[in-house]
């Protein structure tokens, strides 16, 4: 039977990005910047909940308040 990969989390990628030397994060940062066609992996591995989206009868409403003093 062949053995499956434990799927690695941030807490272990982490104390590996730490070693890394500067240009080596800066070159891992460049890669990370995902292009618009990976973004649909992301989303895919996560999908959306039923209450993620707002049902509003009224699609462009939002809350207004606290701007009262942006200009």
């Amino acid at each position: 039977m062949p053995l499956v990969a434990k799927p690695l989390t941030a807490e272990d990628i982490l104390p590996l990005v730490a070693a890394l030397a500067p240009h080596e994060r800066l070159r891992l940062l460049r890669l990370m910047g995902s292009p618009e066609e990976r973004d649909g992996l992301a989303y895919a591995s996560v999908p959306a909940q039923r209450d993620e989206f707002s049902a509003d009868d009224e699609l462009l409403a939002w809350d207004s308040e606290g701007w009262e003093n942006v200009r």
